[in-house]
């Protein structure tokens, strides 16, 4: 495996206690751990001042459990202690979700915390995510995720809670990411998709400030909507929905390789 990557919003302490708990996981379970990242506000880059640590992890089981006629439980769940949540997919199920397809894998692999990293298999998990989920499946995922978000949270209301705020933007930068770059996978970070996508200025600074207010609040915050952002969000989803219209994100000839790679994976 290779160095594990720090990031500022994880603390040296807390790093050694998530990676503490993922080996504890290892032995308890009789797992391996392919490997472990911070998801969320963190890997976003828009955390609070109490943002809790998310960290998640796909995992391999010895080959003869999958043999078993009864299927076995294909999810880990570590009770939620205090702000650390921890949770993880049997490799299994997390190549199936991909499958449907469900870009969370590819999302997982591109964050830049990372806990525990097996770079060959890595690699090669992301080779395959990008086959599967890039194009209209990203479409359809960041229009879905940040549409709902948007009908339940924003939609009608003159204050908005700041990190629901942000569960909205960073989507219909993704898709932004997607119209203007349609070769290139959206990158995980906040900060990166606002470099990449060619904002206008005034744009950009709403989006600052709106940042910084969230980090400077807490979870619960609350701020006026801010037009400017809104206008983008709705032209973008807008935009999503014509490009979408029509198009099937299901890519069912993928699945003998994603046999021949779970096989390779357990090591036959």
């Amino acid at each position: 495996m290779t160095a594990i990557q720090f990031n500022p919003s994880i603390s040296p302490v807390m790093h050694d206690t998530i990676l503490d708990q993922l080996r504890q996981i290892e032995v308890r379970e009789n797992v391996r751990i392919l490997f472990a990242i911070e998801s969320g506000s963190r890997a976003w880059g828009f955390p609070s001042p109490d943002s809790d640590y998310d960290a998640r992890f796909v995992y391999a089981r010895p080959r003869d459990w999958y043999l078993s006629l009864e299927p076995g439980r294909d999810v880990i769940e570590l009770p939620i202690d205090g702000d650390l949540d921890i949770n993880g997919w049997d490799i299994k199920k997390a190549l199936n979700l991909l499958l449907k397809p469900n870009p969370v894998l590819l999302e997982w692999l591109s964050s830049p915390i990372r806990y525990m990293w097996d770079d060959a298999i890595c690699a090669k998990l992301t080779n395959f995510s990008e086959r599967v989920a890039h194009g209209p499946a990203c479409l359809h995922h960041y229009l879905h995720l940040g549409g709902r978000q948007w009908d339940v949270y924003i939609d009608g209301k003159e204050r908005v809670n700041l990190k629901k705020y942000f569960y909205i933007v960073r989507p219909a930068l993704a898709v932004r990411w997607m119209r203007r770059r349609p070769d290139e996978i959206p990158p995980m970070n906040f900060q990166d998709l606002v470099a990449g996508t060619e904002l206008p200025e005034t744009l950009v600074s709403a989006l600052n400030e709106l940042l910084i207010a969230k980090s400077r609040s807490k979870e619960i915050g609350e701020a006026p909507r801010v037009e400017i952002i809104d206008e983008f969000i709705v032209e973008e989803f807008d935009w999503a929905r014509e490009a979408t219209r029509g198009i099937r994100a299901e890519r069912p000839e993928l699945r003998a390789d994603a046999d021949a790679l779970f096989r390779e994976i357990l090591g036959g």
